[in-house]
């Protein structure tokens, strides 16, 4: 099942014609859609349609299941103030999302295949395992969430639930075989579900608009009460997740942009807008989260709910409204959906990044969702829906500490004017990049120092 992942490009030990890299290029990862979206055409509007699209696959990892425990325990035991945290965390992924789509416009290499190319074999090696285990830390909240979802609508049991997203590995083949617009497509009508529901949980939790806006003002309290802390940090180590850097390295690439100098910078700049505006939406659909848990459980006294199913217990007899919980689930359901295609690319893409290697996507995806299903399985069998919740909570810990082997590398490369050439970052831009990543990697630590604490006391 392994396909060779031929080019024309020189052998890897080569650098001829390629400043800056210890190998030179090979092809592409996904190869079957590289530049297959034509970009042509005149007017502003039509060029930032036809770049639309890698941002919102990428916009679903920062609303998947994952973020929904940090949101909720956030919302439901502090109010809106947490809000700020949610703001901070989303314009750190602006500019991160930013740089990685500009690596893979300028250099033609997403991020796994800029590593392969500038570190030796060992290091190259080392990352991959670390971004497998991170993409299967993601697969395993989307498992998690996926099976709550269908649990909460259908009555399905954990176990049951769980066995079911294995065959979900058909609806990204199909989508994908049919072309990669269409795969968008979905993506975002899917996001369009999501904030569907929450636009309708809002409207009926009747949040305190001027609280809702002081919220979003950054307070000291936050870093002075260390309970806010810790799930504040957990709301920024859930929010950026690693292998969504790898993934718009690569699908940016999709679009049939010229390969010259301009031709790169309008891809860089309508590469930047599109990403920004979906991230506008992950920001919608988290803030949504958090002020519906403070409006509805912490106004009541309900300062404890921090799992999804406590969550949808309690939203109809709270509110009044008897399609509360039902709508709630829903969007669970279409947010692991979502996060489940976008998963199978940035799985692909890891591999043929770091290996130079290709299986069939079928199996990758197969093999992905064993590793993920097996752990969920045993756990929701013999600890039901408390043991799935510390799962959950689990995976984005794994998340964290993983997240900043993807963001160093991308803010060095991005910031070498020997691969990037005239479009290396620009000073302030490095130190902002180099800022992010240290406060990144600082809060992940914290945040995993004190959850193995919390677990060994």
């Amino acid at each position: 099942m392994i396909l060779p992942n031929s080019a024309s490009t020189p052998s890897p030990e080569t650098p001829e014609g390629e400043p800056g890299w210890r190998r030179a290029r090979l092809a592409p990862s996904l190869a079957e859609v590289y530049r297959s979206v034509e970009v042509n055409g005149t007017g502003w509007f039509r060029k930032l349609l036809a770049f639309a699209g890698p941002g919102y696959l990428v916009a679903v990892g920062y609303m998947d299941p994952g973020n929904w425990a940090t949101d909720l325990a956030g919302g439901s035991r502090f109010g809106y103030t947490l809000l700020s945290v949610i703001l901070l965390s989303n314009l750190m992924a602006v500019l991160l999302q930013g740089l990685a789509s500009k690596l893979g416009i300028v250099t033609g290499r997403d991020l796994a295949q800029a590593c392969r190319d500038h570190y030796s074999r060992r290091t190259g090696l080392a990352l991959w395992v670390l971004c497998e285990l991170a993409i299967a830390a993601c697969d395993l909240a989307e498992v998690i969430g996926t099976a709550i979802a269908l649990n909460l609508l259908f009555g399905l049991s954990l176990p049951v639930g769980i066995a079911i997203t294995a065959f979900d590995v058909m609806i990204v083949l199909l989508l994908q075989n049919k072309g990669f617009r269409l795969l968008e497509a979905m993506v975002i009508a899917l996001i369009a579900v999501v904030g569907g529901c929450f636009l309708f949980e809002l409207f009926i939790s009747r949040p305190d608009l001027g609280e809702v806006a002081r919220g979003f003002v950054p307070t000291a309290e936050i870093v002075r009460n260390p309970e806010m802390l810790y799930i504040a940090i957990g709301i920024l180590g859930a929010t950026v997740m690693p292998h969504n850097l790898y993934l718009h390295s690569s699908i940016v690439q999709t679009r049939k942009y010229a390969e010259n100098a301009e031709g790169k910078r309008e891809a860089v700049r309508f590469a930047f807008l599109d990403s920004t505006i979906a991230l506008t939406f992950a920001l919608f659909i988290n803030a949504a989260i958090l002020i519906v848990a403070a409006a509805t459980f912490h106004t009541t006294g309900n300062t404890e709910v921090a799992e999804i199913q406590d969550a949808y217990k309690l939203l109809t007899p709270l509110l009044g409204v008897g399609a509360a919980s039902a709508v709630f689930a829903l969007a669970l359901l279409a947010s692991g959906q979502n996060s489940t295609l976008t998963g199978t690319l940035a799985g692909q893409i890891v591999m043929e990044g770091f290996l130079d290697l290709r299986i069939r996507p079928w199996l990758r995806r197969l093999i992905t969702r064993a590793i993920a299903i097996v752990p969920a399985a045993i756990v929701a069998i013999l600890y039901g829906e408390s043991g799935t919740a510390k799962l959950l909570v689990f995976s984005q810990v794994i998340l964290s500490l993983q997240l900043s082997f993807a963001v160093f590398p991308l803010v060095q490369f991005t910031s070498d004017r020997r691969k990037m050439g005239e479009f290396v970052n620009s000073k302030p831009l490095r130190v902002a990049a180099y800022a992010v990543a240290a406060v990144i990697a600082t809060l992940n630590v914290w945040l995993l120092v004190q959850t193995v604490s919390g677990w060994m006391a």
